[in-house]
């Protein structure tokens, strides 16, 4: 089964062009990546994925539901590139009203979880709008998988983060059982997170396949970004 669908979805802001007649599908329970230079429509990809943004032209399925209807909402998580929770109310206060709203059976053992795994249990009263950027994703990323949703939608996942946390993160993505859409610029964050490659550029897609199938296309020791940096200029 397709978990995410893009059917021939065009997008433009003005006379820009962002998405430019855009299909993929990605099946359930597989682990993507999303990987173009800055400016190649992903995070515009993303938002409607998750049914911030519509596109112009196209149709865009979430497990066969339209991405703004409540089932979809129900089974996705959103990380944005710069999320902003809620500022006025604290660490605890943010996963709690999460948990509540997503009326999870297990809400109260996941927010102490997560305050532990991602080490905020220390800032659990402090306001959101109060936190360092680091905190304020780790946050973002508790809010994002609070609920273990079937289908997890990150935009640049890592940013922000410090080396331990970036570490803590990778271990507690790699523990779920989603399937996965991961937005970077950053290959060695595909190779840690995905098992394959949507490569983007001028909002159309350029090559799909598997991370092993990629390397295949290097020549004799060619480190794998020299392989994707070769393909985006040739897109170019």
């Amino acid at each position: 089964m397709e978990c995410i669908r893009v059917a021939h979805v065009s997008k433009r802001y003005g006379e820009v062009v962002v998405l430019d007649n855009l299909s993929f599908d990605i099946p359930c329970q597989e682990r993507y990546s999303l990987l173009g230079p800055n400016g190649a429509g992903k995070s515009t990809t993303m938002k409607i994925l998750a049914g911030l943004a519509k596109p112009d032209s196209g149709e865009v399925k979430i497990m066969g539901w339209d991405p703004e209807s409540l089932e979809a909402k129900r089974v996705l998580g959103y990380l944005p590139e710069d999320a902003l929770p809620y500022r006025n109310l604290s660490v605890r206060e943010n996963l709690e009203y999460i948990a509540s709203l997503r009326e999870l059976s297990d809400g109260e053992y996941m927010v102490e979880t997560l305050l532990d795994r991602l080490g905020l249990r220390q800032y659990e009263r402090v306001q959101a709008g109060k936190l360092s950027r680091g905190n304020l994703q780790k946050l973002a990323i508790a809010l994002a998988i609070i609920h273990s949703p079937k289908v997890l939608l990150l935009d640049e996942p890592l940013n922000y983060l410090d080396i331990p946390t970036q570490e803590e993160v990778i271990s507690l993505l790699k523990e779920m059982n989603s399937t996965f859409l991961i937005s970077t610029h950053i290959m060695s964050i595909a190779l840690r997170l995905t098992d394959n490659v949507i490569l983007m550029s001028h909002g159309r897609i350029i090559w799909r396949g598997s991370i092993s199938e990629l390397k295949l296309l290097g020549k004799e020791n060619e480190p794998i970004e020299s392989v994707v940096a070769r393909m985006m200029r040739g897109a170019g």
